[in-house]
């Protein structure tokens, strides 16, 4: 039980990592806050959580919005009086879009929901926290840029927020690190959504040692627990690979 008596949210809690997470960190005796837009898919975890005996609360939610994401923290502290950890998971991909053909339009749906909706959720977050654990899912995307021109940025400037609040709280009881996921089967990179990503996906494939097998959200999760749970209390601002070493 690595997390009992906490209370944490986790964002992107409908599917994949989010998913696998938010029932992991039930698992381990956490109170758990599932957010994101698809409530019949929310509910569906929630039930999963129930079925063994979890805490769970389902906040539906688009955390693209400032006030949205207020809202998140403020019904979670209603509900059980303290935030300990939050996962910052929600994303999209962005079909490993080169820059020659991104629109500004899809840069900037991109850059909405994978790196400022972290912003505004975990400045509301930390206006409410005393103590506890940041974590932002970024990717390995946002360490090599091997990814598309919005993703890539936007993953990246997760990896800078990570620190830049790492710094700002270290010694203040919030610590905050990143974990950035390999290729992980989800729903974000199914063989039909891959069969919609732009050519520039397999020149990016070329930088990987495709022959390694892919992570699973079982080991996304597992990871994501160590940076929440008081086993890490020493660590801030580490960014974590999480990639069955297809990177190296």
């Amino acid at each position: 039980m690595r997390l009992e008596n906490k209370v944490a949210i986790v964002t992107g809690a409908s599917s994949g990592i989010g998913a696998v997470t938010a029932e992991l960190f039930a698992a381990q005796g956490a109170s758990v806050v599932l957010v994101a837009r698809r409530i019949e898919k929310l509910n569906q975890v929630a039930n999963n959580i129930r079925n063994k005996n979890g805490t769970v609360k389902v906040i539906q939610a688009d955390v693209t919005s400032e006030d949205e994401c207020k809202r998140i923290i403020s019904e979670t502290i209603d509900e059980f009086g303290h935030l300990d950890i939050l996962v910052n998971n929600a994303g999209i991909a962005d079909k490993h879009m080169p820059i020659t053909k991104c629109s500004t339009e899809w840069w900037n749906e991109v850059i909405l929901v994978d790196q400022t909706s972290v912003f505004y959720l975990t400045k509301a977050a930390l206006a409410n926290m005393t103590k506890g654990s940041i974590v932002n899912i970024s990717s390995i995307g946002g360490v090599f840029g091997s990814a598309g021109i919005s993703y890539s940025a936007a993953k990246s400037a997760l990896i800078g927020m990570t620190k830049n609040i790492a710094i700002q709280y270290a010694g203040k009881g919030i610590r905050c690190n990143a974990v950035c996921p390999g290729p992980t089967p989800t729903e974000l990179n199914t063989p039909e959504k891959l069969a919609t990503f732009d050519e520039f996906a397999a020149q990016c494939a070329k930088h990987m040692n495709m022959g390694l097998p892919h992570t699973t959200a079982e080991q996304q999760a597992q990871s994501i627990l160590f940076f929440a749970s008081d086993e890490s209390e020493g660590v801030t601002g580490q960014i974590l690979v999480v990639d069955n070493g297809i990177t190296l």
